[in-house]
């Protein structure tokens, strides 16, 4: 099983990136497949979740309006669309897969976590 989270890097507050994150070694259409962050001193928190079977979002209140999640099936593939971003975004971006659960945005509902990716907002 493998989750490989990528599109970080150095923006300009407002300005945009797309992260990747590429599934394998398992079934991703049984799957959601969830969007967490972590900076630096601070809890973990969920940013986006999607199912794969049927295509329902889930956003923090935070990244609402600013951030769209899709999926790519047929590339075993989600990405996170971030636009409009703020200095408060810089953080380390995973991504994770996780097969049942009743809250997309608590990490222990989920199975398998990625490397993560280092998305750094200036001002």
């Amino acid at each position: 099983v493998q989750l490989q989270a990528s599109g970080g890097g150095l923006v300009q507050a407002g300005g945009s990136l797309r992260l990747s994150c590429a599934a394998s070694g398992f079934t991703f259409d049984d799957y959601a497949i969830g969007w967490f962050r972590q900076a630096p001193g601070k809890e973990r928190e969920g940013v986006s979740c999607i199912s794969s079977s049927d295509g329902s979002t889930y956003y923090a209140d935070s990244v609402k309006g600013r951030f769209t999640i899709s999926s790519d099936n047929a590339k075993n593939t989600v990405y996170l669309q971030m636009n409009s971003l703020k200095p408060e975004d810089t953080a380390v971006y995973y991504c994770a897969a996780a097969r049942y659960g009743s809250s997309w945005y608590v990490g222990a509902w989920y199975d398998y976590w990625g490397q993560g990716t280092l998305v750094t907002v200036s001002s």
